[in-house]
């Protein structure tokens, strides 16, 4: 057991003897999560540009969506105006009863280093209004 201390305080002195530590890279930690990366996958929007899968990267901006910069330009404003643009409508929410087509969305990936995975569709009023508010990311694709 005296082994074991003197162990312990004759590392700790070595260490102090050693000198400070080497800096943390703290460019890593204050570079934020990395670039957003986003799958977006279209189906029965009427126009068979747009039903297909595409990807788009922002911060730097890349990709092959159509509307890349556009796209994430309206991120970054709904990301300022503080809104969640991938939150699902509020069970509680009343819609109006409009149909908007059949057309579907899914989104998947990383934003502001959150992980997204949602759904959108074009059902009722505050589902077409969830999706005409991310436009350009997801094109009207009315059908």
């Amino acid at each position: 057991m005296l082994r074991l201390a003197a162990f312990a305080v004759t590392s700790a002195l070595a260490a102090v003897a050693a000198g400070p530590l080497p800096p943390l890279p703290l460019g890593r930690l204050l570079a934020g999560p990395g670039p957003d990366r986003l799958t977006i996958e279209m189906a029965d929007t009427g126009n068979r540009r747009l039903d297909r899968e595409f990807h788009i990267e922002c911060d730097p901006v890349g990709g092959d969506h159509p509307w890349r910069e556009q796209a994430c330009a309206r991120l970054d404003q709904l990301a300022e105006e503080g809104k969640d643009p991938f939150a699902p409508v509020a069970k509680r929410q009343v819609c109006s009863l409009q149909y908007g087509g059949p057309a579907t969305a899914r989104i998947s990936g990383t934003w502001h280093g959150h992980t997204v995975d949602a759904t959108f569709r074009r059902t009722n009023g505050c589902e077409i209004a969830r999706w005409n508010e991310l436009e350009p990311l997801l094109p009207t694709g009315r059908s």
